[in-house]
């Protein structure tokens, strides 16, 4: 299968390139960033640098890239949880205005079936909202929501488990894997936890 995979150098991202090409899919893998194509190349992954804000660009980069499957992994968090407060309105809007486009762009490459991570907590009403909208668009084109626990592991906010709230959570590799095995699940919402 080909996927386009938006966020391909995220957290989850970067652990899902290596998965999907050793499960044999070929695999576009979008960043906004130059500076990650090479880490892209060497997980596997056909490297396309696109923001997701940039409609004309990412209709082009979906259309050429003609996949089977568009996986939205999407997310503009700060790398630093004390500022999600004052930069989680960025998440907001990829969750919405960002899977909107990416939803667009995959009707005109003619890509029927898309695969989007959502959250299984509720956070403030605003980010709420915002997974709410990702959920009916994904869903209104009978695709498949896969609602993550908390993510800990390397490279997430919670590196030990024991500091992470008791919000529904997730091993960030588990995640990962339970994604791929969502690849043919039928449409609708799975919750992934431990």
């Amino acid at each position: 299968m080909k996927i386009f995979l938006a966020g391909a150098t995220g957290v989850l991202g970067v652990r899902l390139v290596p998965l999907l090409v050793d499960a044999g899919h070929e695999v576009v893998g979008m960043t906004r960033s130059e500076a990650k194509v090479d880490a892209l190349t060497a997980l596997g992954a056909t490297p396309v640098v696109c923001d997701v804000y940039d409609v004309a660009r990412l209709e082009r980069s979906v259309v050429d890239a003609a996949p089977d499957l568009v996986m939205h992994q999407l997310t503009d968090l700060p790398d630093d949880a004390d500022q999600i407060p004052e930069l989680g309105r960025r998440n907001t809007r990829i969750r919405t205005e960002g899977t909107d486009n990416l939803l667009a762009a995959m009707h005109a490459a003619g890509t029927r079936r898309i695969l989007a991570q959502s959250i299984a907590w509720r956070p403030n009403p605003a980010a709420a909202a915002a997974s709410d909208h990702l959920e009916a668009a994904v869903l209104a084109l009978d695709g498949v929501v896969l609602r993550y626990g908390q993510l800990y592991g390397p490279d997430t906010y919670f590196p030990d488990p024991d500091d992470l709230p008791d919000d529904p959570r997730v091993a960030v590799d588990r995640a990962a894997t339970l994604t791929v095995e969502h690849l043919d699940a039928p449409s609708g919402v799975y919750t992934v936890v431990d």
